[in-house]
């Protein structure tokens, strides 16, 4: 069950405390908060326009900023914060925070997604704050999901686990569909499920498209001897799952069990080596040598995985040229992937979280190879 709204307000109150943190050692006053995702995770707003000018003393000198149309919503999800009302939130909250310089002299934005004309115009608006750059600040945060996020990811994982299961049961692959008509009824039942909305364009790839690792559904026929690759999520309060399973539609070839059987092995090394302090390259290296050693490492084109949460795609990034170490409370995809051109390819993909020992899967369909 996910907690109620005076949980959910402490614990927003309390990342704001966390961020202040990272403000104090990066010497800023403040941190001007322009992008959605990370003024949802520090507020719990989910309108189209705001930003939060957050103070490095506390949430008396902080201030939410959004427009007219949400003043409703604003308060109702922002009850704990000075709400204020201005199309143009950020450069309001710059303007503000001009009237008293000597409290916001050094104002940190996030320069990874104020464009170079905002910036001219905040700037502008600054009088004599000093803008500074400060990338990255909430997403180091967000790295580590606390235990509200992880039922979230839980629920959404859930959703994902039982509408494949139905469309399985109901004969929703079959030969004769289309690839668009399998997505449409996953995405569907996910809904049914209690999904907000898909994580991301679903893939349904058959045949020599389940070769394409991002192949986008078409109107191509499912047809009797097809892999069929699914790689899809659904979203529960704004976190995402991420799913990948490929079954085979009748009887496999001999190269189809072989090419399955090796990703299977690949995908279990993988999260074996899910756990804390382990080197996220490393992590990647556990699996793609099951894939090299069987002479098919040209075949594994992509990362192993990816963190995940209040986007789809989220640091840590489990890749060869990934950087840093796994802790304890991240979520991550495993996914390793062979695709033979023209032929068809598999790729097998979780979600876990990462915990002391053995991580938690929270995409609990099974593995094996199902023939359907």
């Amino acid at each position: 069950m996910a907690d109620d709204s005076s949980t959910q307000t402490e614990i927003r109150a309390a990342r704001r405390a966390a961020l202040r943190d990272l403000l104090r050692e990066d010497g800023l006053d403040a941190l001007l908060v322009t992008d959605l995702l990370n003024i949802r995770y520090l507020t719990g707003f989910t309108g189209s326009n705001a930003a939060l000018l957050l103070h490095a003393e506390g949430d008396a000198d902080t201030v939410f900023c959004t427009d007219g149309r949400y003043t409703t919503q604003a308060a109702a999800e922002v009850p704990d914060l000075e709400r204020v009302l201005d199309r143009a939130s950020a450069g309001a909250l710059v303007s503000r925070a001009a009237t008293t310089p000597a409290r916001y002299g050094r104002t940190g934005f996030e320069s990874q997604y104020v464009s170079v004309e905002q910036h001219r115009t905040l700037t502008g608006r600054a009088g004599d704050v000093e803008l500074r750059r400060a990338p990255g600040l909430v997403e180091r945060l967000r790295l580590v999901k606390d235990e509200t996020e992880i039922d979230a990811l839980r629920r959404a994982c859930a959703a994902a686990d039982r509408a494949l299961a139905e469309l399985i049961e109901h004969g929703g692959l079959r030969p004769g569909r289309t690839e668009r008509e399998v997505a449409r009824d996953l995405e569907s039942r996910m809904l049914d499920h209690g999904s907000e909305e898909p994580s991301f364009t679903s893939i349904v790839a058959a045949g020599a498209n389940s070769a394409i690792p991002h192949h986008r559904p078409t109107g191509a026929l499912l047809a009797a001897g097809d892999f069929v690759k699914l790689d899809f999520g659904a979203t529960v309060d704004g976190y995402h799952s991420d799913m990948t399973r490929t079954l085979v539609l009748g009887p496999p070839a001999d190269w189809q069990r072989e090419v399955y059987e090796l990703v299977r092995l690949a995908q279990s090394a993988g999260r074996e080596a899910v756990r804390p302090g382990a080197d996220v390259a490393g992590v990647d290296r556990a699996a793609r040598d099951v894939i090299v050693g069987a002479g098919r490492g040209e075949e594994f084109s992509h990362g192993l995985g990816h963190g995940v949460g209040l986007q789809i795609h989220e640091a840590p990034s489990l890749a060869a040229t990934g950087a840093g170490t796994l802790s304890a409370g991240m979520a991550v995809t495993v996914e390793p992937g062979v695709y033979l051109a023209g032929r068809g390819g598999v790729r097998i993909e979780d979600t876990l979280v990462v915990r002391e020992g053995t991580p938690e899967l929270l995409t609990l369909t099974s593995k094996e190879l199902v023939v359907v």
